[in-house]
């Protein structure tokens, strides 16, 4: 009853106010509310200030959506943390054609998986930013080149 209730409101919300579904401030005006049209704003600032956005779950994900069709290059900003299993979650972040982080299985809401996903992207920096090449360790990789050259070796036919 209460997903069949939401439905009705959000088809007459559709109907009186006709939004035009390619225009993305006049959704969020008729039928997005402050929240949808802040969190839009936020990932574009985000973006102009080149700063990573966590999207974590429904609502932002739609946000993020609104913001990536006022301003493609936003995409590049934004981080999905974990795939929620919201029907809507699913086309909005196939629409924006970014992959979720993580695929837990969670339904715990308030932005659960969030501090997953910054933990991922912190030791993703931390292993870029950190680790030395091969010539900085002073490891000898003459062995790799050997390998490559002998196709035999490399594919274990020795």
């Amino acid at each position: 009853e209460g997903l069949a209730k939401k439905k009705r409101v959000i088809d007459s919300a559709i109907a009186l106010h006709k939004p035009d579904r390619n225009d993305p401030v006049d959704v969020l005006s008729k039928v997005g509310g402050f929240d949808l049209a802040a969190m839009t704003g936020v990932y574009i600032g985000a973006a102009y200030s080149r700063l990573p956005v966590v999207a974590d779950g429904l609502i932002s994900v739609v946000a993020a959506l609104a913001a990536v069709r006022l301003c493609p290059n936003v995409r590049g900003f934004i981080i999905p943390s974990h795939e929620s299993s919201e029907k809507g979650y699913l086309t909005a972040v196939r629409e924006l054609e970014l992959e979720p982080y993580l695929k837990l299985d969670m339904r715990l809401g308030e932005g659960s998986g969030c501090p997953i996903a910054f933990r991922i992207v912190e030791a993703a920096c931390a292993i870029m930013g950190g680790m030395a090449t091969f010539e900085e360790a002073e490891i000898n990789d003459d062995y790799v080149t050997e390998l490559r050259d002998n196709e035999d070796i490399y594919f274990g036919r020795v």
